[in-house]
């Protein structure tokens, strides 16, 4: 088995492993990280702070970098072009060859246009119903938000003189590789290649595996993913949740007792508790409200946000802040709060038993029906700010304030030092986003909930599962940048084998596969007869066809038609047509009274740790003998001879 690495962030993952004839993908992450180095989209065309000039190199004068790169108050210098992604590596392995892509969750397929469309991509997509339609209004989303501010210009030489630019732009990894995001009809396109499936079916892949998807807890629809080769079993283990949220919690029975697992997406934030987070976001959210300000909270469309409805509104109400309005703004927003009352199956138990009252599972369909909770498509719709009332809690994408409508509120609240805003995903840097913003009034605060588990976590689990073989990220190896040599962020390293694998790496690891099952037709099964050889032990002698059909075989009876062809050779036909069948060790006694009716008088014996030889020096012949085989080396080249040596072997075996 070989696995390959293409993702450079073990929360964006990529992997493939290839094993006996099949090629899998396991998830395809889209690492936003890259858009940081870029200027922000205004979501409305006429509003553009001029915050940032342009910039060039010192003593530098080629003009094919004008307008390419603008440096902001913070001395930070971005580029001036539509944003790009990095994506999974595409030189590794050829995705026309790809058989499958199994989907974790919706936070893990959004470079899936990246690898279905104009690859020569011809396999299927798998994952749940949730994650299918919840990733899909987070494509659209994304798409939505890059295409509705265009860029005029696609800015490149700045990416062939790196040296020349000031950090963390010259640092940028690898961007010759980072892209521009895809369309809408490209995102149409690869969507038509899923299928969906529930948690616990077993999925063939081309008759030489089995596949199924078990709940990780994580968000609605999630999964870990367990694939089953003949006697072998590999779980592949991303984005997991043993906390009590909204979605159905994590089953562990399946994972069990693995020939190997391969682990990614542990938290991003190690050292912050999600529920700590929580207290904190919602103690500054009633600050801030009582001082007469607003709140901003960069969010995604789904997941987290919808466990912040929940908490921030029971907390208001404690605090005699319950009028205070809060608002939802995505192109998405309607279609995600409906999807997430209507995913019931999918929850957890104490979710799935309001639906049965008739009450909707989450607390955000109550607080739109009173109107405490508003959602809107976009920021420049005249509705919204016809409705807009402050103080108020607004969320909005996206979290890396490089487009979406979350641009255009830092900018419009951005002066008001009564004012907050919230940063919740772990994924960027809270000052790093907000550089280009620079100089803010408003204050800013970094909560980071990410409820993927802790490294803590994910040691009591890998203990409790009993992997023989672990294939993680190198990042898990070592402590995270900035916190020395602190071991409760690594993964332990103990009582089993441990590879490590980075963008860009192929490890390999042997599954050592003793046995294939081959199953009986019922004709066959019915022919069978037992007969005792010894106390405890039944034997039955058949004659059958093995049938191999994708990856698949198949025992059968042996048919009349299949001896009609009139090549077929006589010791075929002897073997096919066989009587006897022998078994045990060879009857030491037995065998040398035969030797000497066929007149062979001089017999040497010679014993050994294992057997004994016999060397017949009369006929140039040498029979070795241990407990399991028997082997005869004859220099004689007569056909006859060897045929009655062979026959006397048999005649000295056990045999039914």
């Amino acid at each position: 088995m070989k696995v390959y690495c293409l993702s450079e962030d073990p929360n964006k993952p990529c992997f493939v492993i290839k094993l006996k004839s099949v090629t899998i993908m396991l998830d395809c992450g889209l690492s936003a990280h890259s858009v940081l180095n870029f200027l922000p989209l205004y979501p409305i065309p006429d509003w553009k702070p001029n915050k940032a000039a342009a910039w060039i190199p010192k003593n530098f004068s080629d003009p094919q970098i004008e307008g390419e790169l603008n440096e902001c108050m913070t001395n930070q210098v971005l580029v001036n072009s539509a944003p790009e992604f990095m994506t999974p590596l595409t030189k590794l392995v050829d995705f026309a060859d790809i058989d499958v892509i199994l989907v974790s969750n919706y936070m893990t397929m959004l470079a899936l246009p990246f690898i279905t469309e104009n690859t020569g991509f011809k396999g299927v997509v798998y994952m749940t119903e949730p994650t299918l339609h919840i990733g899909k209004l987070f494509l659209e989303e994304l798409v939505d938000f890059v295409e509705q501010s265009p860029k005029p210009n696609v800015a490149k030489y700045w990416k062939e003189i790196l040296h020349l630019l000031p950090p963390p732009l010259c640092n940028s990894f690898k961007p010759h590789t980072w892209k521009q995001l895809y369309s809408l009809a490209q995102v149409n396109s690869s969507l038509t290649r899923v299928q969906m499936i529930s948690y616990d079916q077993k999925i063939e892949i081309t008759g030489a595996l089995t596949v199924t998807a078990v709940s990780s807890g994580y968000c609605l629809g999630s999964s870990n993913w367990v694939i089953y080769l003949e006697s072998k079993k590999l779980v592949y283990v991303s984005n997991t949740s043993t906390l009590t949220t909204h979605p159905r919690p994590m089953d562990q029975v399946n994972l069990k007792n693995a020939d190997l697992m391969l682990l990614s997406s542990l938290t991003q934030a190690p050292a912050a508790n999600p529920d700590s987070m929580l207290g904190e976001l919602c103690l500054s959210v009633a600050v801030t409200l009582r001082n007469n300000g607003s709140v901003l909270i960069p969010c995604y469309p789904s997941g987290v946000v919808y466990d912040l409805f929940e908490c921030l509104s029971s907390h208001l109400d404690s605090t005699a802040l319950g009028q205070i309005p809060m608002y939802f703004i995505s192109p998405v927003a309607h279609s995600s709060l409906e999807y997430s009352n209507i995913l019931a199956e999918w929850l957890s138990q104490s979710k799935q038993n309001k639906v049965y009252f008739p009450e909707e599972p989450f607390p955000h369909a109550q607080l739109v029906k009173s109107g405490r909770l508003k959602h809107f498509k976009h920021v420049y719709t005249d509705d919204l700010w016809n409705d807009l009332r402050q103080p108020c809690v607004v969320f909005c994408g996206h979290p890396s304030l490089r487009f979406g409508d979350v641009v255009h509120f830092v900018e419009y609240w951005g002066t008001n030092p009564q004012n907050t805003i919230i940063f919740t995903e772990p994924e960027f840097p809270y000052l790093e986003a907000l550089a280009p913003f620079q100089p803010l009034s408003m204050k800013a605060m970094h909560c980071p909930i990410d409820t993927s588990m802790n490294f803590t976590q994910a040691n009591k689990m890998i203990k409790d599962l009993k992997p023989a073989v672990l294939i993680l990220p190198e990042r898990y190896a070592i402590p995270p940048a900035g916190f020395g040599h602190k071991n409760e962020f690594v993964i332990d390293q103990v009582d089993r084998k441990v590879l490590t694998i980075k963008r860009g790496e192929v490890i390999s690891e042997k599954l050592d596969i003793k046995t294939v099952n081959v199953p009986f037709t019922t004709e066959m099964v019915v022919s069978v007869t037992l007969n005792e050889l010894q106390s405890g032990l039944k034997a039955s002698k058949f004659t059958a066809v093995l049938d191999t059909k994708d990856n698949k075989y198949k025992l059968d009876i042996l048919r009349d038609d299949l001896l009609a062809n009139k090549t077929t050779e006589p010791y075929l036909l002897e073997t096919l047509f066989k009587k006897t069948y022998e078994w045990g060790q060879l009857d030491f006694d037995r065998f040398l009274r035969a030797l000497t009716n066929e007149g062979v008088s001089d017999p040497k014996i010679e014993h050994n740790t294992h057997g004994y030889t016999i060397h017949l020096k009369s006929e140039d012949t040498l029979i070795q003998v241990d407990d399991k085989s028997t082997h005869i080396f004859c220099e004689k080249m007569d056909k006859n001879w060897r045929l009655k040596l062979r026959s006397i072997v048999m005649e000295c075996l056990n045999s039914f």
